[in-house]
């Protein structure tokens, strides 16, 4: 039995609009169209199917410049038509408009879309296009000495590129479009300022009380290098809660979400960004979940189902990809989401939420939203006021000291010493005003 699938579509009847599914095949799969077909796969049939067995092909010719061939089938004596589309390597347009067939819908393609198709069909991703007039010298030396470093570590670079010039290393990792102009790419990764060619290539991050209720937000410029490790710096010192513990002597944090998983998280986030759409990554923390979101999209035929099993590698920007793998950033196996997976199931938390929609891909880790007293208390045994607090702090920036007089089951005055001692001793600082501010663990 036929069914509507990527490739399949069923039209009941035959209407001259029906030529944007076929522009939607050519310009994708290729695919066949049967008319005379309802919805769940039932013949129909169609009547003057033989005169429209020689229409169809002339207006597919007149209206899209191509040929197409129609078969006549006939099934319970009803006559029914199948339309069989070529893919095409060069795009096709009707009226003007592109469409592009999409899972068992027809896309009209517009914006960055449009543009990532047109330059598939030219054998080039959106990171691989060329930025005329920018000097290698404009670009910075320290995430070169950054890269290498790791590329070292990682041995996934032969020392012989590691030593040439910046010429050389761009040539060696494919991110110069020509001889004169280095490919959008080299530009986000290496730039001190890559927002001045790319719009929106940056990392919002803000803390919510509730979905209404904006605590406070930082901004993380740069470049992708350093984005990685200043949005890494601020999720850990300022936005996640640390448990502390014990193991004799040696004190121990423990993040809400296990760190690894975060990282690898948020290096798809950037590695893997939709950077046409020119919308910034964006990074909502509250006190039971840390939701980051980015622009793209999912490989063709791809699902979420797809994420949480041994998948390819199929990375939306192959020379950004590329350059953070030969940094040991992340691994060039599809393997990020199943690290993720398996790294929460270790923390004990829940797995995170993937989430798929047109405007882009979301991941959400879950977790308990308030660390247990009597553990603190606990861990506590044989430290004195200041230590407490400090726990304290570390583990909730926001806390107050209501809150902290509250927990430590001291009087005012004593908590208000603690932490004037604190900020003496330069161990906390505080950030912001009395109400709208928090502490900033310094060491």
């Amino acid at each position: 039995m036929i069914v509507e699938n990527q490739n399949t579509e069923f039209k009941q009847s035959w209407r001259d609009e029906y030529l944007e599914w076929v522009c939607g095949f050519a310009n994708a799969n290729g695919g066949k169209i049967y008319i005379g077909i309802d919805d769940k796969g039932n013949v129909t049939g169609i009547a003057g199917a033989k005169k429209q067995m020689e229409d169809i092909p002339n207006k597919a010719l007149s209206h899209l410049g191509i040929l197409v061939e129609v078969n006549l089938k006939s099934k319970l004596k009803k006559d029914y038509l199948e339309i069989v589309v070529e893919a095409l390597s060069n795009p096709i347009t009707y009226k003007g408009k592109y469409y592009k067939r999409s899972g068992a819908t027809n896309q009209l393609l517009q914006g960055s879309s449009l543009t990532r198709f047109l330059l598939e069909k030219q054998g080039k991703r959106w990171d691989g296009v060329p930025v005329p007039n920018v000097s290698t010298r404009s670009l910075d030396s320290s995430t070169f000495t950054y890269f290498k470093k790791k590329s070292r570590e990682t041995g996934r670079l032969s020392p012989e590129s590691l030593k040439g010039s910046i010429e050389v290393l761009l040539e060696n990792l494919r991110l110069k479009a020509d001889a004169e102009n280095m490919k959008r790419a080299a530009i986000l990764l290496f730039h001190p300022d890559p927002e001045k060619y790319v719009t929106g290539a940056f990392v919002k991050i803000g803390f919510f009380n509730n979905d209404t209720d904006l605590a406070y937000q930082d901004e993380v410029h740069g470049n992708l290098f350093q984005q990685v490790e200043k949005t890494m710096d601020l999720l850990l010192t300022k936005y996640l809660k640390a448990y502390i513990d014990y193991k004799g002597i040696h004190r121990i944090e423990k993040y809400q979400i296990p760190e690894t998983a975060l990282r690898e998280a948020v290096l798809n986030a950037i590695a893997h960004k939709d950077y046409s759409g020119g919308t910034p990554i964006q990074i909502s923390v509250y006190n039971d979940k840390v939701i980051l979101w980015n622009e793209g999209e999912l490989p063709e035929d791809w699902t979420i189902k797809d994420l949480k099993t041994k998948h390819a590698s199929k990375p939306f920007n192959p020379d950004i990809a590329n350059t953070f793998f030969r940094a040991g950033l992340i691994e060039s196996w599809g393997r990020g989401t199943l690290k993720i997976i398996k790294e929460c199931k270790i923390h004990g938390i829940k797995p995170p939420l993937f989430k798929y929609k047109q405007s882009g891909f979301t991941i959400e880790f879950r977790f308990e939203p308030q660390v247990s007293k009597a553990f603190i208390f606990t861990a506590w045994e044989g430290t004195n006021i200041e230590e407490k607090v400090l726990d304290i702090i570390m583990q909730n920036q926001n806390v107050t000291i209501p809150e902290l007089i509250e927990i430590t089951k001291k009087a005012k005055s004593t908590v208000q010493r603690a932490i004037e001692k604190l900020k003496k001793e330069k161990k906390i600082v505080r950030m912001g005003s009395r109400k709208q501010g928090f502490w900033k663990v310094l060491k």
